[in-house]
């Protein structure tokens, strides 16, 4: 369960008007302090993310699950999955024993993957996976809401 801290900075992010990726970013944010706190580990950084992502579906966030050729297609329907969720599905309490499971086997991972030199690691080899231009089309979003919501 995210924190409401969490949330409420995601719902900030889209009150902005911006992107679902920013929004989910604060989900991300929390999984990597939760890692750096102790609480828990992850076998990579990989995993963090992808555990921040499903939270970020869960909580509401509109941000669709990846397409055919992008994910594995076990990733992929356990997204759609969380998004469906997020997005008013039935809610049921999740499984105790599921819930504790999950945890005791991330807490006997490593703290490495939420490092700083971890999460550059993985931030330079996501951008050489992009192309300058699709780079610089984000960059020019990106300041595109900063310009917004500077002006208060």
């Amino acid at each position: 369960m995210p924190e409401k801290r969490t949330i409420a900075r995601a719902r900030k992010d889209k009150r902005e008007g911006k992107a679902p990726s920013t929004q989910t970013g604060e989900f991300v944010r929390e999984e990597m302090e939760h890692i750096r706190e102790g609480k828990h580990g992850a076998r990579s950084t990989k995993q963090a993310i992808a555990i921040g992502l499903s939270k970020a579906r869960r909580a509401g966030v509109k941000l669709p699950p990846p397409t055919k050729g992008r994910a594995s297609t076990q990733m992929r329907s356990k997204a759609r999955r969380d998004y469906a969720k997020g997005q008013g599905g039935t809610w049921k309490r999740p499984s105790t024993k599921r819930s504790h499971a999950t945890l005791k086997a991330l807490r006997r991972e490593g703290h490495g993957a939420a490092s700083h030199r971890a999460l550059s690691r993985q931030a330079r080899s996501s951008a050489h996976r992009r192309s300058a231009a699709q780079r610089s089309a984000a960059a020019k979003r990106a300041a595109r809401t900063r310009a917004k919501s500077n002006q208060h």
